[in-house]
């Protein structure tokens, strides 16, 4: 209840439901509430944080086509599974826009938070399309804000986090929501790769898991995506 009364008086909503499940959680509890703390610092309105800009091509259902503008993003990789890598590379990349850069600057929490798993993790979804790999990194992926250029970033003080421009591309999307879980990832990531086959739409990238809610958003109420690169033609 003291937890409760503290996020009231932050003014954030939490579902007291899931606030259940989260102390009973206790393997994981560290990590979200980490998450949790950051989110609360970076503001609990998240429809109102920056996203890339993009057009929509063409959608059908869940599924969307889209062309994305570029932008600009920070990206750690890291070894580990799917629910281990997370939230070590969550910290470090929170770290950095929180001030741990040669300019001690703070920015503004973006949205989405990208991540992607080796080529060899991918290789058994993907095939023919993607040749194998002999690492298993996952890479997370932090997007700046618009305001910024390559130039005018701070430079990260964790050496392992690499500042990148991601170039326009098309991209393929599956939206649900739901938890962050690898199996509903996985099944939502099938049923994109099956429609791109069934569309005839050529694959060129590797499938992206997008996360757009903080952690304390109900999982019904969470927007989540798979993305990933296709060869389109306008």
């Amino acid at each position: 209840m003291i937890l409760a009364n503290f996020l009231h008086g932050m003014g954030v909503q939490l579902n007291i439901n899931y606030l259940v499940l989260f102390f009973k959680n206790i393997k994981k509890i560290k990590k979200e509430f980490f998450l949790l703390v950051v989110s609360i610092l970076f503001g609990g309105n998240v429809s109102a944080v920056e996203e890339p800009d993009y057009q929509i091509i063409d959608r059908e259902l869940d599924f969307e086509i889209r062309h994305y503008k570029e932008y600009l993003v920070a990206e750690v990789s890291l070894n580990g599974d799917f629910s281990s890598s997370g939230g070590q590379a969550f910290r470090i990349l929170a770290g950095y826009i929180f001030g741990d850069n040669t300019a001690k600057q703070k920015m503004n929490m973006t949205s989405p938070v990208e991540s992607q798993s080796s080529l060899s993790e991918e290789m058994a979804m993907t095939a023919p399309v993607i040749s194998i790999a002999d690492n298993g990194n996952y890479i997370y992926r932090f997007v700046m804000e618009k305001k910024y250029t390559l130039d005018s970033l701070p430079v990260p003080n964790n050496s392992r986090i690499k500042l990148k421009k991601i170039n326009p591309r098309f991209m393929a999307v599956k939206k649900y929501s739901g938890t962050w879980s690898e199996e509903n990832y996985n099944e939502q990531k099938k049923e994109l790769l099956e429609y791109l086959n069934k569309k005839n739409i050529p694959v060129i990238g590797l499938p992206i898991f997008a996360r757009y809610n903080a952690p304390f958003v109900p999982w019904f109420l969470r927007r989540n995506e798979v993305m990933i690169e296709i060869d389109w033609l306008l």
